[in-house]
């Protein structure tokens, strides 16, 4: 796949009287966590031609002229009777406007909170809107009668699913969608989708795994040939599998014991990217993360999670210099719910200043919470960088959550079998890696060379380690194998507990390959490799990458090992 490739649109013939417009960037689209692997993505929007005449989830700003250009070449917007829009955010009202403009008489058809939505988007008290609320039907005539199925959660509390009797195709907006742009329409050979379709899931879907799993619930009746999503290839051929794949996702979610509530609301979808972010962070940690938008939650339900979570976050932007009112009365459950010997974090966003954050700060403190990371105030749009801190400051905050649990439950001695694996010899290294403004490193020791022919090797990476971003496929990282003698210094820097977004490499000797990972030019040895796969094992990855490059820097050194105390502790 090209980064370089121009933007486009693919159209295809899906169904019957159905046509695919995927409006496909070959790199990365945007500054969200769920965008970080950088394999570009498609916007897929539906044309359904019978009687009457809908388009489905017309993408956003970015791909705006493309899209209405492909679509004028094969359709005439004067015959366009309905846009069934799965869910609404500002970044659609560009395109929204431009189709308005060309076809006035369109009926937009969407739920009851994306009416809301879509009247304040378009600024537009006057538009023609049919609300769904999931009894009522669209005929469109020769059989496609579609129904349609709320799904809404915390980060889309207007989503909407629609399904179609006559092709047994279901719309699906976010759910089962992957960031992945190429030429495939459908997922044939799909479990090369799997991790992408996994990282997607954790981003996007794992903090609201509630929410997931009640969407389930509503689908589950409906025969289903194809879910036609909103990001990535159409799920056809591995169907049953990503469905089935999604429930255990969620019930792994859903069925933890240790809970993070994350409160917060977003006027302009920067606070929620933020809060998507730190959810990430915490999932990735092994705690489940129960997200709540307090603009669209239940005073009751909100004070349920606090009282059942271990450790609560809340989130906030500035709107004239002060909270918006949701975050305030939610602030006020809180402060009436959670006892002061839970962990408490503070984030938010904001164009000039930043009153709401220091008002929920200022409160948390003077009540006596002790904070899980130091707050986190955004301006503007959150970049790369600041993407990493709140991920890092998630983990961080999942990691104290989890000691706490730690100490409070008496350790057991090791058994002998923990003993004897524990005396698997690897050798110490420093895993360095780097990718765009974001970089890490963690000390690695479960190493070991798996090829030949290509060189390539396995090396275990724990889910909660800040460096997992870093090695997806595709990525590069540099091994540095550690040299007996002087490793002691370098694992102790390595080994040290790094705040959120803190550079590891400010304090210690590095030079950098063009790729731009970090060589430690006090190593022994060094190789650069590249991620072809990986495997979920447990609570670590299993990554194998190739090597590409490397050299040993003291051709008289001797590799340094580590001898661990037990299978269960490094």
């Amino acid at each position: 796949m090209s980064k370089n490739k121009p933007r486009d649109v693919q159209v295809y013939p899906i169904a019957t009287d159905t046509r695919i417009l995927r409006s496909r960037s070959w790199s990365r689209l945007r500054f969200e966590i769920e965008y970080a692997l950088a394999k570009g993505t498609t916007a897929n929007s539906y044309l359904i031609e019978s009687d009457k005449n809908a388009i489905i989830d017309p993408p956003g700003e970015t791909f705006t002229q493309i899209y209405l250009e492909a679509l004028q070449q094969r359709f005439h917007l004067e015959d366009l009777d309905y846009v069934i829009l799965g869910h609404v955010n500002p970044n659609r009202a560009a395109t929204l406007k431009a189709l308005l403009e060309i076809a006035p008489q369109i009926t937009f058809v969407c739920s009851n909170p994306g009416a809301i939505n879509l009247r304040a988007a378009l600024e537009n008290p006057d538009l023609q809107i049919l609300v769904m609320r999931g009894e009522e039907t669209l005929n469109l005539g020769n059989g496609h009668n579609l129904q349609f199925i709320p799904t809404p959660n915390p980060r889309y509390a207007d989503q909407l699913c629609t399904y179609d009797p006559q092709t047994e195709i279901l719309y699906t907006d976010k759910l089962f969608g992957a960031h992945v742009c190429g030429d495939q329409v459908f997922d044939e050979g799909w479990e090369v989708y799997n991790e992408d379709r996994r990282y997607y899931f954790d981003c996007l879907m794992a903090p609201h795994a509630r929410q997931v799993e009640t969407a389930l619930d509503k689908l589950v009746d409906f025969p289903v040939r194809m879910y036609a999503n909103g990001h990535g290839p159409l799920v056809r051929y591995g169907l049953i599998e990503l469905t089935k794949a999604y429930r255990e996702w969620s019930q792994q979610q859903t069925s933890a014991d240790l809970t993070v509530a994350l409160i917060y609301a977003s006027a302009y979808g920067n606070t929620a990217t933020l809060a998507q972010a730190i959810a990430r962070g915490i999932t990735k940690a092994g705690v489940a993360v129960e997200s709540i938008n307090c603009e669209f939650t239940e005073p009751e339900e909100i004070r349920a999670a606090v009282e059942k979570a271990g450790g609560f976050i809340m989130g906030s932007p500035t709107l004239g210099g002060h909270a918006p009112t949701p975050v305030q009365t939610a602030l006020g459950i809180v402060l009436s719910t959670a006892t002061n010997n839970k962990l408490a974090g503070v984030f938010g966003s904001f164009g000039w200043s930043g009153e709401a954050v220091d008002l929920i700060e200022g409160k948390l403190k003077d009540a006596g919470y002790r904070f899980g990371f130091d707050t986190i105030r955004v301006k503007f749009k959150p970049n790369d960088a600041t993407l990493q801190l709140c991920e890092e400051a998630g983990t961080d905050f999942a990691q104290a959550l989890k000691k706490a649990r730690k100490v409070r439950s008496p350790s057991q001695p090791a058994t002998t079998v923990e003993q004897a694996v524990g005396r698997i010899v690897g050798s110490l290294c420093i895993l360095t890696a780097k990718e765009g403004d974001r970089s890490s490193a963690m000390l690695a020791s479960w190493v070991s060379q798996a090829s030949f022919n290509p060189p390539g090797l396995t090396i275990a990476v724990a889910k909660d380690r800040a460096v997992e971003t870093l090695t997806h496929t595709g990525n590069k990282f540099v091994l540095n194998i550690l040299k007996e003698g002087n490793h002691l210094g370098l694992m102790k820097h390595f080994l040290k507990p790094f705040g959120p977004g803190q550079d590891r490499f400010a304090d210690v000797a590095a030079q950098e390959t063009e790729s731009g990972s970090p060589i430690l030019t006090d190593a022994l040895a060094y190789v650069e490799c590249s991620v072809q796969n990986r495997m979920e094992s447990g609570d670590h990855w299993l990554v194998y990458a190739t090597v590409e490059s490397g050299k040993l820097l003291d051709n008289d050194g001797v590799t340094a090992v580590h001898h661990r105390k037990s299978a269960t502790h490094y």
